[in-house]
C-alpha cells in the first residue's frame, strides 16, 4: 500500500466491496444456463477492439513498449483460451439450441485478474510504472482475453453442434 497516502486503504476497501457485490450477483446468476448464439460471439471482441484502438491512438507505444504490448495481448489470449475452455456448453436435445453456463472456476479466474489489475493500478506510481502504459497493457491483455475466450467457445460449440446434428440426422 502507498505509505505516502495513509487514506489509500479506502480505495482498496471500496474496490473490494464493489467487486464482492458484482461477484455475488454473478455467482447467483451462474446457476442458470443461457442460450449461446454463435452469431453474436464476435460483438464483445469487436467493441473492445475499438476501445483498444482508441486507447492506443491516444498514447501510441514506442520502441520496446511494442514488445510488451504484444506480450500482453498474447498472454491475454492464452489465458482467454483457458477461460473459454472452462465455460460449459451443451446442446438441448429437443431444440438443438446451444446453451452456455459460466463455470465457477472461470469466475474465480476473472476475480484473480481483477485483484491483480486493481493492485497494479493503485500501486503503479510507487512501483516505478508509467500508469498510462500500464493501462495500455491491461487493455491489450483484456482484448486478448475476451477475443480468445469467445473464439474458443465458438470453435468448440460449432464442432459440438456439427457432431450432434450429424449423429441426430444420420
Amino acid at each position: 500500500m502507498n505509505q505516502d497516502n495513509p487514506g489509500a486503504w479506502v480505495g482498496y476497501v471500496l474496490s473490494a466491496i464493489i467487486i464482492s457485490t458484482v461477484l455475488f450477483l454473478r455467482f447467483r446468476s451462474m446457476r442458470r444456463t443461457r442460450r449461446l448464439r454463435l452469431e453474436w460471439l464476435w460483438v464483445v471482441p469487436a467493441i473492445y477492439a475499438l476501445v483498444t484502438a482508441s486507447v492506443l491512438y491516444q498514447s501510441v507505444p514506442s520502441g520496446i513498449q511494442w514488445l510488451y504490448a504484444v506480450i500482453a495481448l498474447a498472454f491475454g489470449g492464452l489465458l482467454g483460451w483457458r477461460r473459454g475452455a472452462l465455460m460449459r456448453i451443451n446442446i438441448d436435445p429437443e431444440t438443438h439450441e446451444l446453451n452456455q453456463q459460466a463455470s465457477p472456476a472461470a469466475m474465480l479466474f476473472i476475480l484473480v485478474l481483477i485483484v491483480i489489475r486493481q493492485g497494479l493500478r493503485m500501486e503503479a506510481g510507487t512501483m516505478g510504472f508509467n500508469a498510462a502504459f500500464l493501462t495500455d497493457l491491461l487493455v491489450l491483455f483484456a482484448l486478448g482475453l475476451f477475443s480468445a475466450t469467445r473464439l474458443e467457445m465458438f470453435l468448440r460449440a460449432r464442432r459440438m453442434l456439427q457432431t450432434h446434428l450429424s449423429e441426430t440426422f444420420s
